[in-house]
């Protein structure tokens, strides 16, 4: 399969789809474009959305980072067992992605000033994949593989702790999740590239 990815030079929010196919194994390339090569225009005029990422895979071209990694999901065997699993994994992704955009607003505030208060909150919001890990052994969000939830579940918490090293100290379930998923070999391998530690969260490299 002939797989590209279009993003910027950060982590972003494409960063868990890169992680996804890295795991997985999946060959793919990657147009890297500059701040100067995006304001110039023309790339963004031609985006459906006038926004980046771009996912292609062969003739099929998709927009929204959800939508591509629901496709991945898919094409990958990302997305459960059967249909009551994928209704599950919907739910726990659209909290993981609650959380997400709390942080990114986070991420792009002009200086520190939220940063207590989210901090302060943080707990609140991972007490429910606190228990719902605890109450599937802790392997995996849902079922007994992993999932497109548990990519960007994963992702999130390695974030996180760059953000409060020990805002996980609480939850010894996730703590136990997030070691054994980034133990996973390729996952591993990439998390201890130069690729992704050289690769700023957003742009400015605040954290």
């Amino acid at each position: 399969m002939s797989l590209t990815l279009t993003y910027f030079p950060v982590r972003g929010r494409a960063e868990v789809i890169r992680v996804m196919l890295k795991d997985q194994g999946a060959e793919f390339d990657e147009k890297v474009i500059t701040m100067e090569m995006w304001k110039e225009g023309t790339l963004k005029a031609s985006c459906l959305f006038g926004q980046l990422p771009i996912f292609q895979d062969g003739d099929l071209t998709l927009y929204q980072t959800n939508a591509i990694r629901r496709h991945l999901a898919r094409k990958l065997g990302l997305y459960g067992k059967d249909q009551r699993e994928a209704a599950l994994i919907d739910m726990m992704d659209e909290a993981i992605q609650d959380l997400l955009n709390k942080y990114i607003k986070l991420m792009f505030e002009k200086d520190d000033s939220g940063k207590e208060r989210y901090l302060k909150a943080l707990p609140t919001d991972l007490k429910p994949f606190e228990k719902t890990l605890s109450s599937n052994k802790g392997s995996f969000l849902v079922g007994d593989k992993i999932s497109l939830a548990d990519y960007a579940l994963v992702l999130l918490l390695i974030h996180h702790q760059v953000l409060s090293p020990p805002c996980l100290d609480a939850f010894p379930s996730l703590q136990s999740y997030r070691k054994r998923l980034c133990a996973r070999p390729n996952l591993h391998a990439y998390l201890h590239s130069d690729d992704f530690k050289n690769r700023p969260i957003i742009p400015g490299n605040r954290a």
